[in-house]
């Protein structure tokens, strides 16, 4: 049975990049955002969905419109948590999925941005922060969207903080120089690939 290591960090940590560097190691890699992507392609999700949203979010190839979604629960927290009650769900069965196909495996990554909100942390057998500087995040996330500081800084209160998310990790991996922050993936990933 493989170890489970759930993986996280806020915005413009960089957990992408750690993410990539695991995954080029032949690790099986399973990203919880794109999962909830492909779960709300399926027809029974769609329907749920739009049903919550009094039928107002398919676009006309019947798929959901993600955008006026995210404006819809920007403000609504009632409306957020029904959300996730739906998608939650689903994306916890696809993670069984991939579990059983790689099941053979020493390790597999579960790459989440929520895992600590989620609670999905509990399911795994240790968890890794990824974290940098709030002045270094905050410029990667204005170069990378092209948005403003304000802008960056509204994404960030919406998350919660490094300081909060600190005591649930069992290893924190500081990403602001990419080699060392590599040095330091690999000493993790070499506590659960020894065994």
């Amino acid at each position: 049975m493989a170890k489970i290591i759930g993986l996280t960090g806020g915005i413009g940590s960089g957990k992408t990049t750690i993410v990539n560097y695991i995954a080029s190691k032949n690790i099986p890699v399973y990203i919880a955002d794109d999962a909830g992507k492909r779960v709300m392609e399926q027809a029974e999700i769609i329907q749920r969905i739009n049903l919550l949203f009094d039928g107002k979010v398919l676009l006309n190839n019947r798929q959901l419109d993600r955008k006026k979604i995210a404006s819809l629960v920007f403000n609504d927290s009632e409306k957020l948590e029904a959300l996730n009650k739906i998608v939650h769900p689903a994306v916890a069965d696809d993670f069984k999925l991939f579990c059983q196909k790689f099941e053979k495996e020493v390790v597999i990554v579960k790459e989440s941005a929520i895992l600590f909100e989620s609670g999905a942390y509990k399911n795994c057998d240790a968890t890794i922060l990824v974290t940098a500087p709030q002045s270094v995040r905050i410029h990667r996330v204005m170069k990378r969207d092209n948005i403003s500081e304000e802008e960056v800084e509204q994404r960030m209160k919406n998350q919660m903080s490094d300081e909060e998310k600190i005591p649930y990790a069992d290893f924190v991996i500081t990403n602001i120089d990419l080699k060392e922050a590599y040095k330091q993936t690999d000493a993790v990933l070499s506590q659960f690939l020894m065994k």
